[in-house]
This record gives structure tokens, sequence and C-alpha cells, in this order.
């Protein structure tokens, strides 16, 4: 019989997972972390309360292991850098559902805007029309397919679909790998799209908070269940604004330089992923949360100053002090 507070994480190291762990133990949970090298996970994580387990995301019998016992199985592996997503996400996503399965667990499973193309956009809802325009989109909607069928075959799935995710730590996302410059006091933004189009972020910490929430309503949830979290939706300009307000100065700002990116796209995977997720950029992509809210009443939501103050503060990109620069 499956503890019903202790959990597993899968990418614990990463932005997403370990937003989770850390929301897991704050709730008193108990938290395991799959790792292939656990004492430097333990070293240089930074997050106090995880019993580290050595084990490979991509061996399904090293994550059976470390699943034994457990309620909840959180999957937030994802490859560093957009590389080899289609080598590497459904193995990791199988071994996932294997462990979980073998503990009779709950698989929490974070989604993305990939899934879409056009045809569904502005509003997505959790029934809009899966139709990517990428390859790695088409390996998401792959992998959801993968957990409904295994949904109809007994196992218990969350699936929690969020925007660009940004959060406390550096990380494999917009904000620190392609507007800002982490390691020094932001002075200048690169923006991706129309500075007037408005794009969503998800806070990891609001992330968590909704996850979390939702799979502790276990009595409630039924074997497949999706939900929308609409995060932050600010145009260009608004998220400029906010930057501005936290960095206390007048940034300068710049467009992304997509020509050159198209260029080197050919000799650059992470490039060539990016590319392909322009059109993101250039027109509202937003995210109904009408259905979360009815469930958890509000949607968990941390004011955009104060988060990107936390995001800038884990970049090492915060002014020393603001105040003056403004002066």
């Amino acid at each position: 019989m499956a503890s019903k507070r202790e959990a597993l994480v899968i990418g614990a190291t990463g932005g997403i997972g370990g937003a989770v762990a850390e929301r897991l133990l704050a709730g008193g949970w108990r938290v395991r972390a799959l790792h292939r090298d656990p004492e430097t996970a333990q070293r240089t994580a930074g997050r106090e309360g995880l019993q580290w387990v050595k084990g490979d995301a991509m061996v399904e019998a090293d994550v059976v292991a470390a699943a034994q016992g457990v309620s909840l199985v959180m999957h937030g592996a994802n490859p560093p850098g957009y590389k080899n997503w289609a080598g590497l996400q459904l193995p990791m996503l199988n071994a996932s559902i294997a462990a979980a399965r073998a503990a009779g667990a709950r698989l929490v499973f974070p989604g993305t805007v990939y899934n879409f193309g056009p045809d569904a956009f502005p509003n997505l809802t959790e029934s809009s029309p899966q139709h990517p325009l990428t390859r790695k989109g088409a390996i998401r909607v792959q992998m959801e397919q993968t957990l409904a069928r295994a949904a109809e075959d007994g196992l218990r799935v969350l699936i929690v679909r969020c925007c660009d995710f940004f959060g406390p730590k550096p990380g494999n996302n917009w904000l620190s790998q392609g507007l800002l410059k982490p390691g020094k006091p932001v002075s200048a933004v690169t923006y991706p799209g129309p500075m007037s189009v408005p794009h969503c972020w998800a806070y990891l910490p609001d992330v968590a908070e909704t996850m979390v929430r939702l799979a502790e309503d276990e009595a409630n949830l039924g074997a497949f269940e999706v939900f929308h979290m609409r995060g932050q939706t600010l145009t260009g300009l608004e998220l400029i604004a906010a930057l501005e307000a936290v960095a206390g100065r007048k940034l300068a700002v710049s467009r992304l330089p997509w020509l050159a990116i198209r260029v080197m796209a050919p000799f650059n995977e992470t490039f060539r992923e990016m590319l392909e997720m322009r059109y993101l950029w250039d027109q509202p992509v937003l995210l109904d949360n009408a259905r979360l809210v009815a469930r958890l009443g509000t949607e968990p939501h941390t004011p955009i100053e104060d988060a990107l103050r936390t995001a800038l503060a884990g970049l090492n990109a915060l002014p020393r002090d603001p105040s003056a620069l403004a002066a």
C-alpha cells in the first residue's frame, strides 16, 4: 500500500521538478529525488529535505525501484537545451509510467502550449484541437496520447498545462536564456516577438502550488485529468515595464535576431528548436483556466513584480542598489 504523503520527483534539479519538490516538502510530504549522481545533487541542488536516490530516468528498472511505496510520481524530466527531444522524451516518460503503475501512484505531468497550432489560437481550453506545427510539438502530443492510453489501462494521470516557465532558479527557459543575460545586473532585454502582442508566462512556484493542491485532492480526481493555468499574461511592453520597476532603471530593449538564428539553425539544435517556436510569439496564445478556477476557487498567482524580482535574484541579475540607479 502506497503512503499517502510520499512522492518521487523525476527532474528535481530542474525548474518544474525542483519547484514541485520544494512545495511537497513544505506541505509535509516525504520526497524522493532520482539522480544519476545523488552525492553531487545533494551538494549542489540546494534543496534541503530531499531523499536522493541513485538512478537514471532513462532506465525503467531504476525508476520503478525508486517509486516503491509512493502515492505520487512527478515527471519533471526534460532534456537540457532543447536537445534530442525525439530520443529522450518518450523513453523517460515510459519509465515514469511504469513506475507509477507499479506503485499504484498518480503521475503528474507538466503540459505546454507546444501541442497547439494556430487553428486553436488564441484561447486554448482543455478540449482545444492539438495540431502542432513543430517536431517538438508533435512529440508533446505523442507524450500526452501515451498518458491517455495508460489512463485507459488503469494509470491515474494529472496534466497541468502552463505557458513559458520562469522561476527563482536559472534554467532552460526563455526568460533566463533568451531575454536576459544571467550573472550581471540587468540593463538590457532582448525580446522575441512584437511588443504589443500578449504572451503568457508561468511562475514556477505558482505552478507547483497548483499541481500539489490538485494532487492532494485525489478523492475528486478522475483517472485522466487536464487543467490549464492562465499564468501571467503580459504584452512585451508590460513585461519590460515590470522588469524596469524591479530593476529600478530604464532598460535597453532590442529584438531577438531571428535572421541570425535562422542562419545558424542548421548547425545548432537549440537555435533550430527556438526558430520552430517563433510562431508562439507572433500572436496571442492564452490558456483558459475556467476549469481550474472551478476546482480550486482561484488560481495561485504571485504578483508579477514579486515574481520577477525573485527570478532576477536567482539569475544574479538584480541591481545591488536599484534606488541609487533610479536616482
